[in-house]
């Protein structure tokens, strides 16, 4: 219905219905918005339920759909709100919501001329009048434009001479594999859509297929395997430059493996050791090394860290202690994984587990002023703040443990703090080190994603080709380089005799 609001009938009867209309498209509107709110509601309790206090007891990946399924949802009742039933004479443009389109994607312009001057008349259809440009309105909108798989015909002419009879033709290529088909971009393009967007290998043969090229899983993963082989002297010169740094995080996750064989899956584990000197200015760029091992033996770390020398930052996994027994690693434990334990029980109505909560937030409230100082500057605010309240909860803590039945979760949760108390306290003295382990938490999330989506590594060489691939994928991740781009420039400077003396310059 659409009306001028500056020239009402003067009609009793046509201005009764027209409030009669206006009271239900009101009511109308009041249903939308009552629904808009209950969706942005639910929306709210699953965010937290995915990023927030509950996230430490479900996996965020379980969440996804739903999340998007609301998010579709308010988006509808969204749309229907902003298409008015009653539309003033003159509408206010409403504000933009979207995102402001990036300025570096490409730009293709369509121009729209008026009906009639298609041709570029420059004469007005209504009276015949010489027309001039009087501006122009231009509307941006996000445009897609689908992959292409095409064949690169490499042609090399001959030329011969006829005086003394020599033959002149450019040399072949190299190519990544030898008799192969598949270029370095498409190398690339298959173990980023495998490493990075988590596309198994057989559903990426389903998207080939339907842009005009069938072919076999199998040849994927061969191709994979052949790019993994380049890029292993990659992973070797990352672990060299990470594992010679000062400061590390460490974790570790399931990765279920094949058994050759058997047909049957055991389970490995894979490693990660990360670096991430961002939030107290450090100059080192931040870097992820991945590590397949077929079990979780405490030797396995020790193996990989046989030549760091520095802090470790860890979880409360006891094969780390091992490697503070010498003087040349400190291990620094995690403040999130002590906190989890309290969040359980506090969850539960514990007024203890609550109250070591609260005392532990009033820490982190400090870290978040904090962050993105200097080493220095962080290691004296954390003296003059923190350390008082680390003394204060550690002295509660040692008060309510006498009190408790010995074998109470509660009491478990205080032991599991104080017989990591020298660990926990290590970022008092530091101003590198952080309060947990979240860093490297993180760099395992994307190993977590590719697991679900695979449900296993097919043998233990398809773990290590995780680890070499995955190491450098979220390396480019972690310092905004796109991992399509970079690992086809690495893989053509590879293939075309790279000097293997010069890898750490082309490092993510």
């Amino acid at each position: 219905m659409r009306f001028d609001l500056d020239n009402l009938p003067a009609d009793p009867a046509l201005l009764q219905q027209m409030v009669r209309d206006l009271a239900e498209v009101v009511e109308r509107q009041k249903a939308d918005l009552a629904e808009l709110e209950a969706l942005r509601q639910q929306l709210r309790q699953m965010q937290r339920t995915v990023f927030g206090r509950r996230s430490e007891r479900l996996d965020p990946d379980q969440l996804d759909l739903g999340l998007e399924e609301l998010e579709a949802d308010i988006a509808r009742v969204e749309a229907k709100l902003a298409a008015p039933e009653l539309e003033p004479s003159a509408p206010a443009e409403p504000p933009s919501r979207g995102r402001d389109l990036p300025d570096d994607l490409p730009h293709h312009d369509l121009t729209l001329e008026p009906p009639g001057l298609e041709s570029g008349a420059g004469v007005c259809p209504c009276c015949g009048g010489a027309l001039h440009e009087a501006g122009e309105t231009v509307a941006r909108m996000i445009d897609y434009v689908p992959a292409q798989v095409r064949v690169l015909r490499i042609r090399r002419p001959k030329y011969a001479c006829r005086g003394c009879g020599s033959l002149h033709q450019a040399p072949a290529p190299e190519k990544p594999i030898a008799k192969g088909m598949a270029t370095p971009a498409m190398l690339a393009h298959v173990i980023t859509s495998r490493y990075c967007d988590h596309l198994p290998f057989y559903r990426q043969a389903q998207i080939l297929a339907r842009n005009g090229f069938p072919v076999d899983r199998s040849v994927l993963a061969g191709w994979a395997g052949q790019a993994c082989w380049w890029l292993e002297a990659l992973h070797e010169e990352l672990a060299k430059a990470l594992f010679a740094s000062a400061k590390l995080f460490a974790d570790d996750t399931p990765m279920p493996t094949l058994a050759p064989g058997t047909g049957r899956v055991k389970t490995g584990r894979l490693w990660a050791y990360a670096r991430d000197d961002r939030p107290w200015q450090g100059l080192d760029p931040p870097a992820v090394i991945y590590a397949y091992t077929s079990d979780r033996k405490g030797e396995r770390p020790a193996a990989h860290l046989r030549e760091f020398r520095g802090v470790l930052q860890v979880d409360g996994y006891a094969g780390f202690e091992r490697l503070a027994a010498s003087n040349r690693v400190v291990l620094a434990a995690c403040w999130s994984h002590a906190r989890r334990r309290f969040y359980d029980l506090a969850e539960a109505g514990s007024p203890a587990a609550a109250e070591a909560l609260r005392r532990i937030a009033r820490l982190y409230a400090i870290e978040e002023r904090i962050r993105g100082r200097t080493a220095d500057e962080r290691r004296q605010l954390r003296q003059a703040e923190a350390a008082s309240q680390v003394a204060e909860l550690k002295a509660w803590l040692e008060h309510e443990l006498p009190r408790l039945p010995g074998r109470s979760k509660l009491a478990e949760a205080i032991r599991y703090a104080l017989g990591r108390w020298k660990a926990l306290c290590v970022y008092l003295d530091d101003g590198r080190v952080e309060m947990d382990t979240n860093t490297v938490e993180r760099c395992i999330r994307p190993v977590a994603l590719g697991r679900k989506n695979s449900l296993f590594a097919g043998s233990e060489g398809g773990g290590h080709r995780w680890a070499v691939i995955a190491s450098l994928v979220e390396t480019c991740k972690l310092n905004a380089v796109e991992p399509f781009a970079y690992l086809r420039d690495v893989l053509e400077r590879m293939v075309n005799g790279y000097p293997a003396a010069r890898l750490a310059d082309i490092l993510p």
